[in-house]
């Protein structure tokens, strides 16, 4: 009987018909597949295409991140659909739908509840470490914001975009034109650095008379009031022109008495402090870490006593205190402490507790038994820095910030702050200082030549160049947006830490390149060196506000880990609920929620590798569409990644700190580059700047791509690191660095005076000036432009024997007899000669001006040969001078002769 379908039964029946022919019947059955073979391979194909379609279902349903009764419904009709049409053992089935009804089991609370979070809960109350009051004020200060977005592996682009682009009130913009511009212009590195190591009488007095300590304090105080994209511009600008300036300023802005009073203090502190303080008749510092604790600040072994004395001539209720502090900012000169010491009430005379943990008081430094302590020396970089001490120093209870009832909370409150110091100032003065560095050296390697061409067409160089601007857009766009976020009102804390580590390594990097392309040029101290001050500091940035290695080792991911995670802060606070009941609804809830956020992320990790991203949601259409794609993508690998470390590791990914540095990296790497993309919007999409733009994205999410490889790699537990790896990398590495094409591109718009180059280096001291070396390193930038046919026109002739010579004037003398360029344009190129000559120089000293014992050498009667050229560089000079009436014809030229005279 033919039972195969109607289009094949003709053949089928004719070839049984002839069965009595054998030979010709084996034949076609050793060229032909069997009728039974063709059916189960219709059978095979079939079932699987019905399996990859029950399959797909339950993907979607997990990559939408569906709620579970919604999922439980579409997992049934789809499994109802598969038994139906699908093909398979009846074991498989059974399996299938067991399964299943575990999965409607999980709908009903009681039953989920009691038989399957119960015991789990038990469980993991004996795994989850007890939390120190100290620990649990720093997990829980400050506010999450994106970072908590980004965490959840699907992250909501709106909460991004909404945020408003940066903008500065009038107030705002004209404080930056006028005093800001102002004190640029009165400050000199050379002298505020080496001659006087500290800034002169007339910049301190400017600083007071104009409030830079006040920009935070409100209006309503004396203050400035201004905003933290206001303070950072400020900060930027200055940071650009000396960072001894930058330092002093930036830290009574930063964390410290005034933002301490501002958010938590009596409205009596307020009145008294804050108004004295936005006049600079208080100058204020902060004293937090000591000899014995170092990065462990919650570990200081300062002390104060709740305890009876005498303070102004009556006795009261107080605190004896004692402490030992260093490397405290503006300490030598401060007239009021804000300190930071363990609080003990062994009497219990403010209340029942023994121990009320760490507190901050505000003193004054006249009080007796406070030693103010000698200066130390960061790094050559003089800004007023030293130790401070006391010893038995009675205060009232009055002098805790906040008051008493503050008593204890002085971690929560320096936590929920770090945001200032963290997030606007470290990075503020680490951008100012890239922004300097870019704007030199892409100058000084367009006019600077080695082998007759500009030292940035070399691709070494460029490389360098490359890397230095795009270090300094991403330092931008992170520092402008989370200040704008700062602003609006959040207190972001691991972001705050992100921008700290991230900045001023990135800030070291800038640092280093510069050094590089400049050569001999930036080692050679003295006046002329704009580079070498910033160069030094780097390592102060490194180290200050949490030093870089404990921040990426154990902040970034430590602190995010809980915070900025979905659900393991609350799972950790319903397990410490003195309510059993209560904790374990909120642990429930939170438990299965938590479940199918990392079933979800495991189900998109996979999709949008295999995909490489190509069909997730953006909020953007255009050339940067595919970034947010990519960013989707390794938010939801590193929060699996997150989830299963925590899982495996528990407690021991504490102890595991390069695994949690890689997560750490991965975690700042997709932060980083989604502000990128931010701050591209907010300055209106430039196609200039896309270069920009793609290379910071491409660097940021390569870094990121491998580091997470590092991190499986190193898991410890293989397979679950197999297992991860499948889901995160099933075609392997497919993301790649920025390509050298991309970098020459880079290099064209800072080493020419472009708007991008403009937009990159906006805000920074330029202004032209002899005592501004970046003012005039863009003149002769500019100048250079105009040069460049007149050099064109010699090289030609040169080539073409016409002309000869070794040194660049003798060329021109012979062109300007030569005809080859008019007498205007060779007196212009002697001019641009001399200005180049003049910006390369190196200073030269004396013995005795150089060591501070060192005594000033006899000189010789006779005097000492003219070097070689020194008579031909004095005859160009008195050309150059011959010709200023010819070449004020151009302001570039007019300008020009006046700083080579």
């Amino acid at each position: 009987m033919c039972v195969l379908r109607p289009a094949r039964r003709p053949l089928a029946c004719g070839i049984v018909a002839i069965t009595n022919l054998n030979v010709r019947l084996i034949v076609w059955r050793t060229t032909k597949p069997s009728l039974e073979t063709l059916l189960v391979k219709e059978i095979l194909l079939a079932s699987l295409i019905w399996f990859l379609l029950f399959v797909s279902v339950l993907g979607t349903v997990a990559y939408r991140r569906v709620d579970l009764r919604t999922s439980t419904i579409v997992a049934g009709v789809a499994l109802l659909i598969y038994s139906l049409f699908g093909a398979g053992h009846f074991v498989w089935f059974i399996l299938l739908w067991t399964s299943y009804a575990g999965l409607v089991a999980l709908n009903i609370d009681d039953f989920r509840r009691n038989k399957i979070t119960a015991p789990l809960f038990e469980i993991y109350k004996t795994m989850v470490p007890t939390l120190s009051t100290t620990e649990r004020e720093a997990l829980e200060a400050g506010t999450v914001w994106w970072d908590g977005e980004l965490f959840t592996g699907m992250p909501n682009w709106e909460v991004l975009m909404s945020l408003p682009p940066p903008k500065l009130t009038d107030e705002e913009q004209a404080f930056l034109d006028g005093p800001t511009e102002k004190l640029c212009e009165m400050l000199d590195d050379w002298e505020v650095s080496h001659e006087l190591a500290d800034m002169p009488k007339r910049v301190w007095d400017y600083i007071k008379k104009e409030r830079f300590f006040a920009m935070i304090i409100p209006e309503e105080y004396g203050g400035l009031g201004f905003s933290p994209v206001a303070t950072s511009m400020v900060l930027v600008k200055i940071s650009s022109r000396n960072i001894v300036a930058a330092s002093t300023i930036g830290v009574p802005n930063s964390l410290g008495p005034a933002e301490l009073l501002i958010h938590y203090g009596t409205e009596e502190q307020k009145n008294k402090y804050l108004p004295a303080l936005a006049r600079a008749d208080e100058i204020p510092c902060f004293a937090l870490t000591a000899p014995r604790a170092g990065s462990d600040a919650a570990a200081i072994p300062d002390t104060g006593v709740v305890s009876k004395g005498i303070f102004d001539g009556r006795e009261i209720i107080g605190i004896r205190l004692n402490w030992d502090k260093r490397y405290i900012t503006l300490a030598p000169i401060a007239t009021v402490l804000g300190l930071a010491f363990k609080l003990y009430d062994p009497d219990h005379l403010m209340g029942e507790k023994d121990e009320y943990g760490i507190t901050a008081a505000l003193i004054p430094t006249d009080t007796p038994g406070v030693e103010t302590g000698k200066r130390h020396l960061p790094l050559d970089v003089p800004f007023q820095n030293g130790p401070t001490r006391g010893k038995d120093v009675f205060v009232p209870l009055d002098f805790i910030i906040g008051g008493p009832e503050r008593a204890g909370q002085g971690w929560k409150m320096l936590v929920e702050l770090l945001s200032a110091g963290r997030g606007i100032t470290l990075p503020s003065n680490a951008l100012g200082g890239s922004k300097a560095a870019v704007y030199a050296s892409g100058a000084y390697t367009r006019i600077r030549k080695q082998f007759n061409l500009p030292i940035g067409q070399f691709e070494g160089v460029g490389e360098a160049l490359t890397r230095m601007a795009g270090y300094t857009y991403i330092i931008k766009s992170g520092l402008t947006v989370t200040a704008v976020a700062i602003g609006m009102g959040e207190k972001p804390a691991v972001p705050s830490a992100i921008l700290k580590y991230w900045c001023t390594e990135f800030g070291r990097n800038i640092a280093n390149d510069a050094m590089d392309v400049h050569g001999g040029k930036g080692i050679m101290m003295g006046p002329k060196n704009y580079l070498a001050r910033g160069y030094e500091a780097v390592p102060i940035a490194i180290t200050v506000e949490g030093a870089n290695i404990l921040t990426r080792s154990l902040i970034i991911f430590g602190q995010g880990a809980i915070r900025c995670h979905p659900f393991v802060l609350k799972e950790m606070q319903a397990a410490q609920d003195p309510d059993y009941e209560r904790g374990l609804r909120e642990f429930d809830q939170l438990l299965f929620s938590h479940v199918g956020n990392a079933v979800s992320n495991a189900a998109r990790s996979f999709f949008l590798a295999l995909t490489h991203a190509k069909l997730s949601d953006t909020p953007i259409e255009g050339p940067t569409e595919r970034y947010y794609q990519h960013i989707n993508r390794y938010s939801s690998a590193f929060a699996l990644a997150a989830d299963i470390a925590m899982l495996v590791l528990g407690g021991n990914l504490k102890r595991r700190e390069s695994l949690s540095a890689r997560l750490g990296d991965v975690f700042s790497a997709i932060y980083l580059a989604s502000l990128v993309l931010k701050h591209y919007e907010d300055q209106g999409r430039p196609d200039a700047d896309l270069p920009l733009v793609e290379w910071s994205c491409r660097t940021l999410l390569y870094h990121a791509q491998e580091q997470l490889h590092g991190f499986l790699r190193n898991f410890p537990n293989r397979f679950v690191a197999a297992t991860l790896r499948l889901c995160v990398f099933p075609r392997g590495r497919t993301y790649f660095a920025p390509s050298d094409e991309l970098g020459e591109g880079i290099v064209q718009l800072i080493t020419h005076p472009t708007a991008a180059r403009d937009r990159l280096c906006a805000g920074i001291y330029k202004t032209p000036g002899p005592g501004n070396p970046l003012g005039q390193l863009q003149e002769a930038l500019e100048m250079a432009e105009q040069m460049t046919p007149l050099e064109h026109k010699i090289r030609d002739a040169e080539r073409a024997s016409v002309i000869a010579g070794e040194h660049p004037l003798d060329k021109i003398d012979q062109a300007e007899k030569s005809g080859i360029v008019t007498e205007e344009e060779a007196n212009q190129l002697r001019m641009y000669d001399s200005q180049v000559m003049d910006l390369i120089a190196v200073d030269e000293f004396d013995g005795h001006e150089l060591g501070t014992k060192t005594s000033a050498p006899k000189r010789s009667a006779k005097k000492p040969a003219a070097k070689a050229g020194a008579g031909r560089a004095s005859k160009a000079s008195k050309k150059a001078a011959k010709s200023k009436s010819s070449a004020a014809k151009s302001k570039s030229g007019k300008s020009k002769a006046g700083r080579s005279k």
